[in-house]
């Protein structure tokens, strides 16, 4: 199937290119700029030009410089190739760039780019993004903030591998530097487009130019959407998904002379929209879900021929047939009453100042930007209430952040070298409000999860208090004369131990609140020593200094707790009641979710100091032809596990253990590190451009952030030099320890890229993009730089390849914009495609979660007016309307009980079983266009 899809998508384009040929059999015109072509930029400048000698100029390295000049794994995508594929967003970017992967899970909030199989899960705003986001040289927080419209682009840059020392902020994995188009003073003009599609999709965008003199220009930008939902909640009789958002953006260009510029921009995002349902994954969808998702013949004794997690939803209300027959069906399991309701508004100001004195050119970036997402959401996904969060503006994300960017740049020694010096400053505010509460039917869940699963299911009563008959209720009392309680003197209190996990509905946070200031400055300089007219060495240092402040207060009312813990900890040292006891106590109290905790403040500081850096050989034996070697090291910043259950184990009380304060060094996770080599070739002659780039990165304290069911898990994962004889995949939580001086990089990429652009022929432009990237753990993993042992929910990951890493990624694009006759029309066809190999989408990697090699295939017909002052398109995005999910995940609470000890290689998640966020649909539309 793989073989068959690589050759399906490299020949897609070489096919159309070969219809398109007989019309134009011609000698080829001048080289025009691909909408794809190597090149970028530091921070906003002028786009790509060309030279007299047709070659493109670009200033990837902070200096104007022909594109085979540049010793850069950076791909540009123009404003052309995204107005062409659609894309609004960097998460759209996927099909033109192939070494990238955006992807969203629970909000849009928690976006995730992943440029080489590496990036960060973005469920936790505690963990900033391996992957940057940059739009007009100003960082954003995490990169599901760049999951926003974005008015009209000049161009994005997806720059390949750790980027520790133009830029503002360092990034491990690499960098998505997004340009708009800026005010221009050629007269007033504008454009504006309109756009209808299927699932009532209205887009419409717009912009204005207006010179305000000859020094001032100005420009606004604004763009509306809204759609209904890919997804349908029948309880509720609501679209889920759906959209409904407006962007504005507004510009003033002050330039009195060539030597001194000043570029001002505010913007404005808001969207109110409901946001992001997930179905269950059945064995249709992947065979290894086996009889996971099939009821329990009989309890306990079924458990092997099904789940009795799933009698016990099922006797609760949740629909069986979209839990066993669900497919890729978009209907949605959710609680009366719960919403996916959600509202973001993101906005700032900056202003960039450009001004060349003599040899030297300084530039000034001045930011400060505000960031609000708020979510509710049936966080079980299932019809059962059994967890939710208020759609309340309580569930919620908000950054604050201040950046100041400074950059001196110039020559020297007869322009022998090209210097660069610089300074940055950022402090950011990171407030993050949560309000996860148990749902009304929560208590009894959990009773019926724990008496279906264990020898007592033959009391199991759905409809009865505690989950238990009557007859069982007695029987476990000890009231029946002549049956004695199978817990001895112990029965009543466990009985009650029941009853009080069974009112435990409609509990949990009031609100928590976590604040996390993060002040960070660098220094940096990049310098180019022309050894020679052909050799060049590159040499770059960054010092960054980072210091995080943590703090958070806890409400909650969940009284139960307490009390299950003051009852039945005594008999957690009993052997034959620790195993029921530890249950109760677990259940009544997971995620530490406790009136103990109620008004309780924590607070934590770290800090730290890291130099990255570059130096990249590059020669140029012919001037068609650049060769290029490079080492860089890469930084992104430790923090803060911003979510309370990872402050101890639930089972005992806070007070038993010294306090919530006592725990908090526990939240802290480590900085990750990067060491990358690269080799790389670029080839540009005429009309054909081909790049080509071997690289290696070694990752050391790589965050990884992992949903196991009940919480979230945050590791920096390393491997230990020592053979640890397995016991990094085993069951234990204890076994799997390493010396702290053994412990060394824990995970790999390693792979090839090639990218060719080719204009054969006039109005005729190709492109071709492969990536192969080995993205793997090392075997004998730990959990953190300490050498501390490898949580056993991630006992998978030695040896294997990371989620959302696919090995073989192929893009390809063909445009033909034929003139049709002398009357100055012009016609349009496109299409292009993306084939990515084989991936697990899960980071715990359990083979539930593995998404088969699919291609996606997006196409647009034409016709153009004069000078393409109106146009009229038909597009398609995922034309064949082929269903795949983005994210799967353990649905949450959702296991079943199994037979100890379970080893099972299909199921190391036990009969848990699980939910996927689908990917978009078949979408189609018509759109027109105008400008003046």
């Amino acid at each position: 199937m793989m073989k068959r899809q690589l050759l399906t998508a490299c020949a897609l384009p070489a096919f159309v290119l070969a219809l398109a040929m007989p019309a134009h059999a011609q000698e080829a015109t001048p080289v025009t700029p691909s909408p794809v072509q190597e090149g970028a930029t530091t921070q906003d400048e002028a786009p790509p030009e060309l030279d007299a000698g047709g070659e493109i100029v670009i200033t990837a390295q902070g200096r104007a410089q022909l594109l085979t000049d540049v010793p850069v794994a950076v791909s540009a995508i123009s404003s052309e190739s995204l107005q062409l594929s659609g894309a609004n967003d960097i998460r759209q970017l996927n099909q033109l760039a192939p070494s990238l992967l955006v992807s969203s899970t629970g909000s849009e909030a928690n976006g995730s780019a992943r440029i080489r199989g590496i990036g960060t899960v973005g469920d936790n705003p505690g963990l900033e993004s391996s992957v940057a986001v940059f739009i007009d040289g100003v960082y954003r927080s995490r990169s599901g903030i760049g999951l926003n419209e974005l008015g009209e682009i000049d161009r994005v840059e997806v720059l390949r591998g750790p980027q520790g020392t133009l830029f503002g902020r360092n990034a491990s994995a690499g960098l998505i530097n997004i340009i708009s188009k800026q005010p221009d003073f050629n007269g007033f003009s504008g454009n504006a487009e309109a756009t209808y599609g299927n699932y009532d999709f209205w887009r419409f965008q717009g912009a204005l130019n207006v010179p305000l003199g000859e020094t001032l220009a100005g420009r606004i930008d604004g763009v509306y959407v809204k759609r209904d939902g890919f997804y349908y909640d029948p309880t509720n009789d609501v679209d889920v998904n759906d959209r409904d958002r407006y962007f504005i953006r507004a510009q003033l260009r002050f330039e009195p002379s060539s030597d001194f510029s000043v570029r001002l921009i505010g913007d404005y995002t808001k969207r109110n929209e409901s946001c992001c349902g997930a179905t269950y994954v059945d064995s249709s969808v992947n065979p290894f879900v086996g009889n996971l998702n099939n009821p329990a013949p009989t309890l306990p004794g079924g458990l092997a021929q099904g789940n009795n997690i799933i009698n016990v939803i099922r006797d609760l209300g949740q629909p069986l047939d979209r839990v066993n027959n669900a497919g890729y069906d978009r209907t949605l399991s959710v609680s009366p009453g719960r919403s996916y309701e959600g509202e973001t508004e993101d906005k700032g100001v900056s202003a960039q100042i450009d001004w060349s004195f003599g040899n030297a050119t300084l530039t000034s970036v001045t930011a400060y930007r505000e960031y609000f997402s708020g979510q509710g959401s049936d966080t079980d996904y299932s019809t059962v209430d059994i967890l939710y969060r208020e759609g309340d503006n309580n569930s919620s994300r908000q950054f604050k952040t201040f950046s100041q960017e400074l950059r001196l740049q110039g020559e020297a020694f007869a322009g022998k070298l090209d210097w660069l010096v610089g300074a940055y400053y950022a402090d950011e505010d990171l407030n993050v409000t949560d309000n996860l509460r148990f749902g009304s039917q929560y208590g009894r869940f959990a009773t019926c999860r724990l008496i279906s699963g264990t020898a007592l299911a033959g009391f199991y009563a759905p409809g009865s208090a505690g989950c238990i008959s009557p007859t069982g209720r007695a029987v476990l009392s000890g009231v029946v004369p002549g049956v004695p309680s199978p817990f001895g003197p112990a029965g009543p209190a466990i009985v009650a131990g029941l009853d009080r996990l069974d009112g435990v509905n409609d509990r949990g946070s009031t609100l928590d609140r976590y604040f996390q200031n993060s002040r960070n400055y660098a220094f940096f300089t990049h310098n180019i020593i022309h050894i020679t007219d052909k050799l060049d060495l590159t040499l770059g240092l960054r010092y960054t200094n980072e210091r995080k402040r943590f703090s958070a207060t806890f409400g909650n009312d969940n009284v139960a707790c307490p009390a299950q813990q003051a009852a039945l900890a005594p008999f957690l040292s009993n052997a034959g009641l620790a195993a029921i006891a530890g249950g109760l106590i677990g259940l009544t109290c997971q995620g530490n979710s406790t009136a103990e905790l109620n008004g309780v403040s924590i607070n934590d500081e770290r800090n730290e100091d890291e130099f990255t850096g570059t130096a990249v050989l590059s020669y140029k034996p012919t001037d068609d032809l650049l060769l290029y070697g490079s080492f860089s090291r890469g930084y992104k910043a430790g923090g803060f596990n911003l979510d309370r259950s990872a402050l101890k184990s639930p089972i005992l009380p806070f007070a038993a253990v010294g306090g919530a304060q006592a725990l908090v060094g526990g939240l802290q996770f480590d900085q990750e590190l990067v060491d990358a080599y690269e080799i790389g070739a670029k080839y540009s002659s005429g009309p054909f451009v081909l790049t080509a780039a071997a690289f290696r990165q070694e990752f050391s304290n790589f965050q990884l952030n992992t949903f196991n069911g009940t919480v979230f898990l945050v590791a920096t994962v390393n491997a230990c030099k020592t053979d640890l004889g397995g016991d990094d995949r085993d069951l234990s939580p204890t076994t799997g320890a390493c010396n702290p001086d053994d412990v060394t990089y824990g995970l790999t990429s390693q792979g090839i890229e090639l990218e060719a652009a080719i204009n054969p022929v006039r109005d005729v432009n190709m492109n071709l993009g492969f990536t192969y990237a080995d993205t793997r753990y090392r075997d004998n993993l730990v959990g953190s730089a300490n050498g501390l042992p490898l949580d056993p929910a991630l006992r998978v990951l030695p040896g294997q390849q990371l989620s959302n890493a696919p090995e073989i990624v192929v893009t390809s694009s063909f445009a033909w914009t034929p003139e049709i006759g002398s009357s100055g029309l012009s016609g349009l066809f496109y299409i292009d495609g993306r084939l990515t190999d084989d991936f697990n989408t899960g980071s715990d990697l359990f083979p539930q979660k593995a998404q088969d090699s699919f291609f996606l295939m997006n196409a647009r017909v034409g016709l153009r007016g004069p000078d393409q002052r109106w146009g009229i398109e038909v597009w398609a995005q995922n034309l064949t309307n082929h269903d795949y999910a983005q994210v799967a995940f353990n649905s949450p609470f959702q296991a079943g009980a199994t037979a100890a000890p379970f080893v099972d290689p299909q199921y190391p998640g036990g009969r848990q079983i699980f939910s996927q966020f689908l990917a978009e649909p078949r979408t189609y539309g018509i759109t027109l266009r105008g400008r003046f």
